[in-house]
């Protein structure tokens, strides 16, 4: 429950997105600093990116994007919410600073090393929890419009896309810039803060 002094911070992410695993990052900072609640949940690029005219090569991404999310919609749906971030973690830990992309093996090693059935994996072919996928990304897209990405970040429910960083910021960085969020959340008439990025994820 949010408090004056304890904020609740929703975090939406794809764990096929590097920028959203940096950004989980910074979140582990600020909980082990600050005061906070933070509930994960999913949100899916495949899903966001439906009926989009893309490149071919992108498009297979979008493809092999289903497989991680529908898994870990299964996982919470038969095991409650508190399997989802150790979930993200495993798989993310894997793919973006360990640099694979065999997702199958990937998702399988994910599941075991949560202690999860691996029978769940076979939930990435299929359509089973796709009601209960995009019911999630509809929750935190609904936040902050269709023209966006992952992760997006609510505040006591007052949601951005981002914060968008590299290398992710530690200690009391991190914090500072949380408190930067919390402050740009409270005005109701703050919409965009931007500029392009000149680099890709440091893990």
């Amino acid at each position: 429950m949010s408090t004056p002094d304890r904020p609740v911070v929703d975090f939406w992410f794809d764990p096929a997105c590097p920028w959203a695993w940096m950004t989980s990052r910074w979140m582990d900072e600020v909980s082990a600093i600050r005061d906070v609640e933070v509930r994960w949940h999913v949100m899916s690029l495949a899903v966001l990116n439906e009926g989009r005219d893309l490149p071919e090569s992108y498009r297979a991404a979008m493809d092999a994007a289903w497989g991680p999310v529908r898994v870990i919609i299964a996982a919470a749906r038969d095991h409650g919410d508190k399997v989802i971030k150790p979930l993200y973690d495993a798989m993310g830990s894997r793919r973006h600073p360990g640099g694979r992309t065999d997702t199958d093996a990937i998702i399988a090693e994910s599941l075991a090393e949560v202690g999860l059935s691996a029978d769940l994996a076979e939930v990435a072919g299929t359509d089973e929890v796709d009601d209960l996928l995009r019911e999630s990304h509809r929750a935190g897209i609904s936040l902050v419009g269709e023209d966006v990405g992952t992760p997006v970040v609510a505040i006591d429910g007052v949601g951005f896309f981002g914060p968008v960083i590299t290398p992710a910021p530690t200690g009391d960085a991190a914090g500072r810039l949380f408190d930067g969020l919390v402050l740009m959340t409270s005005v109701p008439g703050f919409y965009e803060l931007k500029r392009t990025r000149t680099a890709g994820p440091s893990f």
